[in-house]
């Protein structure tokens, strides 16, 4: 059993019959009343997301993980395909398990929760960047950068990412995992 101070992003907690991970989470102690922790949830089985309100000291259970580095092979309509790099078995898991499956190019190496329980695999985690091409957005129009102003364009994975307007299709771009929003450009 865990406490409400042993919150942290990524800890996953059996709540309401459901394993659940957390994704945010804010402690709060206001001027009058006791502090409590605000959270927001996401369902590692149906992939819904809920926010919930724990008061200070409240009691936890939390779910003994391992990490596992898996390696992403093909997506197949709604089902995604790894493999464990260290014993090459492969385990196919559903988009909604996913926190940015457009993102994923093949061949990424990803993290891989799994329940040591039932040895079930509770959700994959990014790298915290990616770096991908361009393959489809508008030209920029000269002079029209003393805004920061975006413009849509549609990397390699599929992913629609909003890019300031100096980016060209080929251009290679550092994208945040956690946001979906772009970093910087890379040079090469």
């Amino acid at each position: 059993m865990a406490t409400t101070s042993d919150i942290k992003k990524g800890l996953c907690i059996r709540y309401n019959h459901d394993i659940f991970k957390i994704i945010e989470f804010l402690h709060v102690k206001p001027g009058k009343g006791p502090a409590f922790v605000r959270t927001k949830l996401k369902s590692v089985t149906t992939g819904k997301v809920i926010d919930n309100t724990f008061s200070a000291g409240h009691k936890i259970e939390d779910v003994r993980v391992e990490t596992h580095k898996f390696q992403y092979l093909y997506a197949e309509g709604d089902d995604f395909h790894f493999m464990n790099t260290e014993d090459y078995n492969q385990i196919t898991l559903q988009k909604s398990v996913l926190d940015a499956p457009d993102l994923m190019k093949e061949g990424e190496v990803v993290t891989v929760l799994i329940n040591t329980e039932d040895a079930s695999p509770l959700s994959v985690e990014m790298p915290s960047h990616v770096i991908l091409e361009v393959t489809h957005t508008e030209p920029g129009v000269k002079g029209n950068t003393a805004t920061n102003a975006t413009k849509p364009a549609t990397v390699e994975t599929g992913a629609r990412i909003n890019v300031p307007l100096f980016i060209n299709e080929g251009d290679k771009i550092k994208i945040d995992t956690e946001k979906g929003a772009y970093s910087e450009r890379i040079k090469e």
